[in-house]
């Protein structure tokens, strides 16, 4: 897949291939095969000569950008019109919507306010983007908008006479005032979507229809270069390639791209340690954006303090090159702090602590790179604060690598503590996170074993197959609640896959 740079206005259409479903044929039970053959038969009939738009904010960096070019690969290639744009927005655009970010997950973020000159800053280049698209959008179309930066979309696409999907990528278990403000900002807008969807019922807090609400959990896609099979030579040659491990591998750090053809590893991942990681070396690993809720400072203060040196274990911090991911503007600062972090730990610790920035200017190779280092660690973590999903936790699993994480968000939905991973109930308990992740080590069986339960979880719940065909019962939904509308409800809410609870404001 590549991602056509030609920039219309305020809109970037991104340009990918159709990826054939079949190939999951002999992954999934043959009873699920059934089923999505099933599905894929009535969805090309209801959905012919329709569109699918699927707009979010960004082609690359982050696992919703991942998801939807898996998804919408899978959905082509099953003969839907499916297509994605990305909006462009100013420096103070992104600042707000992180701000939203953060605070939908219950911190504070920059501190900054959400009034009404925040909200004419968030919906200035909106409705440029919604310009451009009601050039598009045909009242037989469907409308997929994901996540907070295209919420403001949503009444300005109304008059299109398409139905509209909100997909909401995060959430947060307990709303605290932080987060209902964010929510509360949102709330004129996702009131007037069609459906809103998101990964966990906890995740409505309220002012939505519960007929309205609908929930579908997030996938991996196997077949991807992230989570493509790959050998140990080539896992330990692709490590080489990227300067991760010390060790000169004997073959070159190949890979196959998405579309069939050789890749190879040419760049280096920009590392700061004060020691080389050798091949042999236990290796405990975050994969994660720079990102404060992902709390990778916390990550390594957990490890310098409870992982004691004689487990042989080294700690990789891994994220993308900090400043390639366009609609994460605290990516350098957070990436600053913990290199302060770093510095600031005693010698010993500090030799055993990597920080690798994995280099974001070919997205197949850093998928590869990524890729290498989940098979070659010991034990996967995912210490975040909070967590609307978590894809590296269900990549690790399917890899069948032991995880340590947060029990919150969605973590909690992928692993059954003490089976398919364990979970750590207060991600500041820092001393409960350094002894799993030291039980772990020092029990390579039992680690086998969780390893062996988390590929068995994720293969059964998490792969792409089942999240598409959640979507496209829910686009057929929509077009026939659409259709018996009348019309003076048509801009009304239409229905939706599941109800929900939700929280009062």
């Amino acid at each position: 897949m590549s991602e056509d740079r030609e920039i219309a206005g305020t809109l970037q259409h991104v340009s990918f291939e159709g990826l054939a479903l079949e190939r999951f044929e002999g992954v999934i039970p043959p009873e699920a095969w059934q089923r999505v053959l099933e599905g894929i038969a009535r969805a090309g009939t209801v959905l012919a000569g329709r569109t699918v738009w699927n707009v979010n904010s960004t082609a690359h960096g982050g696992g919703v950008a991942e998801m939807l070019h898996s998804l919408l690969g899978y959905a082509r290639g099953a003969g839907v019109d499916a297509r994605w744009a990305t909006i462009a927005g100013e420096p103070r655009f992104f600042k707000i919507t992180k701000r939203l970010h953060n605070r939908l997950h219950g911190s504070l973020g920059d501190g900054g306010p959400l009034g009404a000159a925040e909200r004419e800053a968030y919906e200035q280049p909106l409705r440029r983007c919604a310009d451009e698209l009601r050039e598009l959008v045909r009242s037989e179309d469907l409308v997929i908008l994901h996540d907070p930066q295209t919420a403001g979309l949503i009444p300005l696409l109304r008059d299109t006479g398409a139905p509209i999907a909100w997909r909401s990528h995060v959430g947060y278990d307990h709303p605290s005032e932080l987060a209902l403000q964010a929510w509360r900002f949102l709330l004129p807008y996702t009131q007037q979507a069609d459906v809103c969807i998101f990964s966990r019922p906890d995740y409505a807090w309220g002012g939505l229809q519960a007929d309205r609400l609908a929930i579908i959990h997030p996938s991996i896609d196997v077949f991807s270069v992230k989570n493509q099979e790959l050998g140990s030579d080539a896992v330990h040659a692709i490590l080489a390639g990227a300067g991760i491990v010390e060790d000169r591998a004997n073959e070159l750090p190949s890979f196959t791209r998405e579309n069939g053809e050789p890749g190879q590893v040419e760049r280096r991942a920009v590392l700061v340690e004060e020691s080389r990681l050798q091949l042999d070396t236990p290796v405990v690993l975050q994969v994660s954006r720079w990102d404060r809720l992902k709390d990778p400072s916390g990550v390594l203060d957990g490890f310098a303090r409870h992982v004691l040196e004689d487990s042989g274990a080294h700690l990789v911090l891994a994220g993308p090159a900090a400043a390639a991911v366009a609609d994460d503007p605290e990516g350098p600062e957070v990436l600053a702090e913990v290199e302060r972090a770093w510095e600031q730990l005693d010698a010993q610790p500090r030799a055993r602590v990597h920080l690798a920035n994995i280099p974001m200017d070919d997205l197949q190779e850093n998928a590869a790179i990524i890729n290498a280092l989940q098979r070659h660690a010991t034990v996967v973590c995912q210490k975040s604060l909070a967590e609307g999903f978590g894809l590296t936790v269900a990549e690790a699993m399917w890899k069948s690598r032991p995880v340590v994480a947060s029990s919150v968000g969605g973590i909690q939905d992928q692993i059954e503590d003490g089976v398919s991973g364990l979970l750590v109930g207060d991600p500041l308990d820092l001393a409960t996170f350094g002894g799993a992740v030291s039980a772990l080590l020092g029990d390579s069986a039992n680690a086998g074993r969780i390893g062996a339960k988390a590929r068995q979880r994720a293969r059964e719940r998490f792969l792409g197959p089942d999240h598409l065909l959640k979507y496209l019962a829910l686009l057929q939904q929509l077009l026939q609640r659409s259709a018996t509308a009348s019309p003076s409800v048509k801009g009304a809410a239409r229905g939706s896959v599941s109800a929900t609870s939700s929280f009062g404001i």
